[in-house]
């Protein structure tokens, strides 16, 4: 009995070794099969090659998600500078979580009041690369879709008034779906309602360029963006400061006076932790001093 593999010989080693060689003297490109124990030996080395892509595999997974977590915590803290040095570092990743923060920090830099306007443009243009390949590598993350729309939304601005028009389903499109794999993400709930917002304020040239582009233009009303503003509110209670003052605006367009006062305060008062919470505070003070006169 072999003690490596448990196989019973028939033949005694003398005439195991004779059969042998008399069938290489034969046939002397035969090659005799390895019995099962060396088998298993010869598997050794693949199985333990697999092991170590595998290892790899789950380090470089802890290694993203070590990542995320420093940038998620860099981007509740308003660090934008730090956030953005910190994840620029990994602009060639294929994680589509990676890249759509990148693409959401490369967007807020350009926000910064001491970006220059040459750089605030190329921050933009490469927020929106950013999240296009965010999207190619995860159709599915609700995220990617999100940020998609953002940075297209601001391109366009670049772009002029009629590819502003030309890319509105999109954006729209790109906003729904957002909401569809996440039904509880206020802010593309927020986008969604200032997109239709705007669409309700474009004005008549803009329209007419609509209705060139489009055999049906892009449509919405105050009511609608209500709709969407209140939703997001209802998910997370103050969670932008954008978010009230534009409740706030929309319920001016709608004549009611009162909860436009209501909401614009709550923008005013809400604790300014970015340049954008700053603009904001300033725009629902001057737009409450207006309705007081």
């Amino acid at each position: 009995m072999c003690s490596e593999c448990g196989r019973k010989p028939t033949q005694t080693q003398g005439e195991h070794a004779n059969s042998t060689q008399t069938e290489q003297r034969s046939n002397p490109h035969s090659l005799t099969p390895p019995r099962r124990c060396e088998t298993v030996v010869l598997l050794i080395v693949p199985l333990t090659f697999k092991y170590s892509i595998v290892s790899q595999n789950m380090f470089a997974c802890v290694q993203v998600e070590e990542l995320l977590e420093r940038a998620d915590y860099l981007y509740s803290c308003g660090e934008t500078e730090k956030l953005y040095e910190l994840l620029s570092q990994h602009h060639n990743s294929d994680d589509a979580e990676l890249l759509w923060r990148l693409a959401r920090a490369s967007r807020d830099l350009a926000l910064l009041s001491h970006i220059t306007a040459e750089e605030k443009k190329r921050l933009t243009y490469e927020a929106f690369e950013f999240a296009k390949k965010a999207l190619e590598k995860n159709e599915d993350c609700f995220a990617a879709h999100k940020w998609y729309a953002v940075c297209l939304s601001e391109v366009a601005e670049y772009e002029g008034v009629k590819v502003k028009i030309a890319t509105s389903h999109t954006i729209k499109e790109h906003l729904e779906r957002a909401i569809q794999l996440n039904p509880k993400d206020a802010t593309s709930m927020y986008i969604l309602g200032y997109w239709c917002f705007a669409m309700t304020e474009l004005p008549w040239y803009q329209r007419k360029i609509a209705a060139m582009i489009f055999s049906s233009p892009p449509t919405s009303t105050f009511e609608e963006a209500l709709a969407y503003f209140l939703k997001a509110e209802e998910v997370d209670p103050n969670f932008y400061s954008k978010n009230l003052v534009m409740l706030g605006k929309t319920y001016l367009m709608l004549k009611d006076k009162e909860k436009a006062v209501l909401w614009l305060t709550r923008a005013r008062d809400y604790p300014p932790r970015s340049e954008e919470d700053k603009q904001v505070h300033k725009e629902a003070v001057e737009l409450l001093k207006k309705l007081q006169r």
